[in-house]
């Protein structure tokens, strides 16, 4: 008992014995089993494990080898297909079945990961060559996962044949399986240029590949360039190989990112949808998109372009539905009446996968290293491994003829003694001693004498006497040229290039991915014609743009057209002219100003009413648009000047307002019951007119108001009598004068210098009589002879007329009538139209 303990005592002392901080090793003592316990540091320990786990998943299941294009599993898959004789002239069999014999025989990991590597073998959007023929449902390119394996069926396609032919003949080396009993091929002979034709995708541990398909063709046309020039370049190569070749077609952008990857293995290249814009109805437009960039799930590209109409960050599309059948893909996008389908289109190309940008690494293994490849690299060990694949394939042969003619050489010893050889069997009292007295009498060797003795009558006759000597000369020649073969690479290269031309001539086709020209970044207003619109907004606040040229000119005293169709309640409140590429600020009741492009407004027809500007700016609550103002860029030489109901005036840098948020910035803080009339673009030394409901008018210069920030309250700009507001400011131009509207239709011109320059602060002058015959002014602006202008009332109709029809009269006048305007209508907008297209 006494020595057990002793010996149960010093085993639990030297197993729990403590590794020194320093890393020194311990005094090493056996334990009572013999072992040895060897203390370790954890740090080394999980080092030395997790490189040997990361050589593992790199060398044994992520990357694929150059030769052949294929990782372990899809190796395994074709191999275990094969030896099953699940062959292309074969039947199909179940997708189990296979599943099992490669997790039984090679491959033992999960049943899952085979599987879905056997499925993407089958799938043509994913391969370029599919491998495998498949029978079912083996999933979409929308994402659709394939049928259990208990349904699906597979056999190996025609193709496939070409990555394992010539397998038994010694082409390539076999290692012993994960349990020792059967041996599998450490490569395929890949007749086929696999790596380039199939690429390859997968994520090993601190390094991914990710290689591009190309089409069979033209690696075949750059293979046999590259074969009889090796110094040949890669710009003559990219004459006969122009870039990727996706199974799912789209369109390559430029060729810098295909050469990058040519030249050094990695580059990037731009793929981008094929769309067609079809007229579908008058005035309607939708995009057909017919190719997708490789690898992007179709269901999830709809779905993510119903998610950015519904966030209204692409506007313009109406319907959306998915036309796609076996035939080929069909997404059909239909867009609003007046829509700019390329504008449309490009946001899609921004904002979705209908363009991508897919990263190629040619990462692959090469002698079970990882190495980045150029183009001359993969076509360099194409060949070289296609060279070992005949050689190897050719010893066999040759092999296989010299033991073939070695026996022969021992028939024909056999036949020209035949009596004697009859006479030595006949007498022999076994099958042993007539093998022996074979070799003894006539000089042969075992081999020679077995096939004596298990050769047939028939080949006794006359006829067979002469096939042996046939066949054994046929040997010789056929020895001959073997021979020469495994001395002469030329020899070698002449069957290389009579094998890829019988490839090409069976299995090569047409192009799928186009290549393009580099593409610049477009941006929407890059697609926009840039043209002079009217837009006009009403009361409900309803905006829309249409072409200048839809109003034809009137002379004073008409009617007008009708501009726009306006509920009762309803009435146009504002009209201005403006480019389709200047930015629009909208300035609100609130003091606050967002800005849009003007030709994202919805265009409209002249009945339309256009779309809510609740629907395009995110305004707070009980916040209307009170002002607008088109700006071609912001200039930190330019102002914005504005004036409120109640006299205020404010003058703000140009640049204070070039980033805007989406919920909008300040532009001045306002009195409670105080609201903003109008803003003037200005270049800080301009004199300002501003003109009150009543009539009057105050002129003084833009030094008068000093720059503040957008926070800012402002200044007095005019003094009001009780009742009174401001209706409007605009820049005083000596070249011009100052036209003043009122309600009734009611109008008249004056010289700008009939208006003394005053101090900001008075009460002004008057501009015009008002009464109930003009009614009180509505809007006052600057205009030339040349100008023209448009009158807009509440109930949307509008007339465009020449300025120099509206006589210029003095400041103590009424004016005269310019537009006639019905018993309970009143005009509500005024809007000048420059002749020089300012």
């Amino acid at each position: 008992m006494a020595d057990n303990t002793d010996n149960d005592n010093n085993q639990k002392d030297e197993t729990s014995a403590p590794v020194p901080a320093d890393g020194m090793s311990l005094e090493i003592q056996p334990t009572d089993a013999g072992e040895k316990i060897v203390p370790i540091l954890i740090e080394d320990e999980m080092r030395n494990s997790y490189i040997d786990y990361a050589m593992s998943v790199i060398v044994g299941r992520a990357l694929p080898d150059a030769r052949d294009g294929l990782k372990p599993v899809h190796r395994r898959i074709l191999y275990a297909m094969k030896e099953a004789g699940i062959t292309s002239d074969k039947p199909y069999k179940k997708c189990a079945r296979v599943v099992g014999d490669v997790l039984g025989k090679y491959h033992p990991h999960g049943d899952v990961a085979v599987y879905d590597s056997l499925v993407r073998m089958v799938q043509e959007f994913s391969l370029r060559y599919p491998l495998i023929d498949g029978q079912g449902n083996f999933g979409s390119i929308d994402g659709d996962s394939a049928a259990a394996m208990r349904y699906t069926e597979a056999r190996m396609d025609k193709i496939a044949d070409e990555m394992l032919i010539d397998i038994d003949k010694d082409t390539v080396s076999t290692r012993p399986n994960y349990d020792g009993s059967l041996q599998e091929p450490t490569v395929l002979p890949a007749k086929l240029p696999n790596l380039l034709v199939n690429g390859s995708t997968g994520i090993a541990v601190g390094m991914a590949t990710n290689m591009a398909p190309h089409n069979l063709t033209e690696v075949i046309d750059a293979t046999l360039m590259q074969m009889d020039n090796p110094d040949v370049s890669v710009n003559e190569l990219m004459k006969v190989i122009k870039g990727p070749d996706f199974p799912t077609g789209a369109v390559i952008l430029g060729s810098q990112g295909i050469r990058d990857s040519y030249e050094t293995g990695r580059g990037k290249v731009q793929l981008r949808a094929v769309a067609e814009i079809e007229e579908i109805r008058k005035d309607k437009n939708a995009i057909i998109v017919t190719e997708l960039p490789y690898q992007v799930n179709k269901a999830k590209l709809i779905e993510n372009i119903a998610e950015l109409v519904r966030d209204k960050r692409i506007i313009g599309i109406s319907d959306l539905r998915d036309e796609s059948d076996r035939d080929g893909i069909r997404v059909v996008i239909e867009l609003t009446r007046t829509t700019n389908p390329n504008v449309v289109l490009n946001q899609l190309y921004k904002h979705t996968q209908m363009q991508t940008t897919f990263g190629i690494i040619n990462l692959a293994l090469v002698d079970n290293v990882p190495k980045e490849l150029s183009l001359k690299d993969m076509l360099r060990i194409y060949l070289e491994h296609r060279i070992e694949i005949i050689q190897n394939r050719t010893l066999f042969q040759l092999r296989k003829a010299e033991e073939r003619a070695h026996i022969l050489r021992g028939l024909k010893i056999a036949l020209d003694h035949l009596d004697a050889v009859i006479t030595l069997i006949r007498s022999s009292k076994d099958v042993e001693t007539a093998r022996e007295g074979l070799i003894s009498n006539f000089g042969l060797d075992e081999i020679q004498a077995k096939a004596i003795l298990d050769m047939r009558l028939q080949k006794l006759t006359g006829l067979e006497r002469q096939k042996v000597e046939d066949e054994y000369n046929e040997l010789l020649r056929l020895i001959a040229e073997l021979e020469e073969i495994i001395r002469s690479d030329e020899r070698k290269y002449s069957i290389i290039r009579s094998e890829l031309a019988d490839l090409k001539e069976r299995f090569g086709d047409e192009r799928r991915t186009k290549i393009k020209g580099s593409v610049m970044e477009l941006e929407d207003e890059d697609l926009i014609p840039d043209e002079e619109v009217v837009v006009t907004i009403t009361n409900s606040g309803y905006i829309k743009r249409l072409l200048v040229d839809t109003y034809s000119q009137q002379h004073r005293g008409g009617k007008g057209i009708i501009g726009m169709d306006t509920k009762d309640e309803d009435f146009v409140t504002d009209i201005f002219v403006a480019s389709t590429h200047n930015y629009l600020l909208f300035f609100t009741t609130r003091g606050r100003v967002y800005w849009q492009k003007v030709y994202e407004m919805p265009e409209g027809s002249r009945q339309s009413r256009g779309k809510a500007i609740v629907n395009l700016l995110e305004l707070a609550e009980g916040e209307s648009v009170t002002a607008m103002i088109p700006v071609s860029k912001f200039s930190e030489d330019s102002y914005l000047f504005m004036a409120t109901r109640m006299g205020t005036v404010k003058k703000s840098s140009l640049s204070d307002f070039s980033n805007p948020r989406r919920a909008g910035i300040i532009a001045l803080n306002l009195d409670e019951g105080d609201e903003l009339v109008n803003v003037a673009l200005t270049d800080g030394s301009k004199e300002m007119v501003m003109v009150s409901r009543h009539g009057k008018a105050i002129r003084f210069s833009e030094n008068d108001v000093r720059p503040m920030g957008r926070s800012a309250r402002g200044v007095r700009g005019m003094r009001l009598e009780p009742g009174d507001h401001v209706v409007s400011l605009d820049i005083v131009d000596e070249s011009a004068s100052l036209l003043t509207v009122t309600e009734n239709g009611f109008g008249k011109r004056t010289k700008f210098n009939e208006y003394r320059t005053l101090h900001r602060g008075g009460q002004g002058v008057i501009t015009i009589v008002t009464s109930l015959r003009n009614g009180p002014v509505i809007n006052v602006k600057a205009v030339k002879d040349s100008d023209e202008i448009m009158l807009t009332s509440s109930e949307g109709i509008i007339i465009r007329i020449p300025v120099k029809d509206v006589r210029v009269q003095g400041r103590n006048t009424q004016g005269v009538k310019i537009m006639d305007v019905r018993q309970k209508d009143k005009v509500v907008g005024v809007a000048r139209i420059r002749a020089d297209g300012e």
